[in-house]
């Protein structure tokens, strides 16, 4: 800000529709992927871990466990690993949490300064691409062990359908079809998804293959946090439809874990009277 109060110049110089570029240029040192490189070593930083994501008719459903480890402790139990890009598309996180919650606000910032320059929104397809820059421009922390994977899905305006694409560090995108699952946990969760994930469901039945899947996944990586029945902390799960973003409430999500836990609770029971081995 300037002495008089006016805003610098160059904030109100016509430019790029895209705010990362706009950083580039006037303050660098902002982006995540320009901060000066860390001591050799390993740094204890906490670290997301499980996301899936699977479409339904009408849309797609994203959902993350809410646990975050650092080393072999449980750093938090209760952290949010989904969030709406913007309206009509959500973004999950998985790897060093601090810089992927970072790298996700400023893609918020990047999807609604586009929408304001152009007065339009981006495609789906260019926001999963300004995402892929986002990533690429990463690269450097990422060599250090600092990496950021997202899952990136959303409702595609002009297709009438839900979409989801996956990354890597080096920012390579790539559109995976029905489902897909990212982080420690995400080999049991993909396991779990290609069993439950059929054509023609709808919201509802898509919410609970996903809780299903957080909760296999859950069963099998100590990284990966379950429903925690007792502290009443349950996965976030958003939809993305025409309607746009809607994360699925408390009060639901209690209602499809405890439906989860009996049909599982009866399968065990039923292995034990059959003298079966109930795992």
């Amino acid at each position: 800000m300037s002495p008089s109060g006016r805003l610098p110049h160059a904030f109100t110089t016509p430019g790029s529709s895209s705010f990362v570029d706009f950083l580039a240029q006037h303050a660098p040192d902002l982006l995540p992927g320009r901060r000066p490189p860390l001591p050799v070593g390993e740094v204890p930083v906490p670290h997301a871990t499980t996301i899936v994501a699977l479409t339904f008719d009408g849309g797609v459903v994203m959902a993350g466990d809410r646990r975050a480890t650092m080393g072999s402790q449980i750093a938090s139990r209760d952290i949010e690993k989904v969030f709406p890009a913007d309206d009509y598309s959500a973004v999950g996180i998985a790897g060093t949490a601090g810089l992927a919650v970072e790298v996700v606000r400023l893609f918020q910032l990047e999807l609604e300064h586009y929408e304001k320059i152009e007065g339009t929104l981006l495609s789906l397809d260019g926001k999963a691409n300004r995402l892929s820059t986002m990533i690429r421009g990463n690269l450097g922390l990422a060599l250090q062990g600092l990496a950021v994977v997202p899952l990136f899905a959303g409702y595609d305006l002009d297709r009438g359908a839900g979409r989801i694409f996956s990354y890597d560090v080096t920012g390579g995108r790539y559109e995976e079809h029905q489902h897909h699952s990212v982080g420690s946990g995400s080999v049991f969760a993909r396991g779990s998804l290609k069993k439950l994930w059929q054509p023609g469901l709808d919201a509802a039945a898509a919410v609970r293959v996903a809780v299903e899947a957080l909760v296999d996944a859950a069963d099998d990586d100590s990284a990966t946090g379950g429903p925690d029945r007792s502290r009443k902390i349950w996965p976030v799960v958003a939809t993305v439809t025409a309607a746009g973003y809607l994360r699925v409430g408390q009060e639901a999500l209690g209602e499809v874990v405890a439906q989860v836990a009996a049909d599982r609770d009866a399968q065990h029971a039923r292995a034990r009277r059959d003298g079966e081995d109930p795992r």
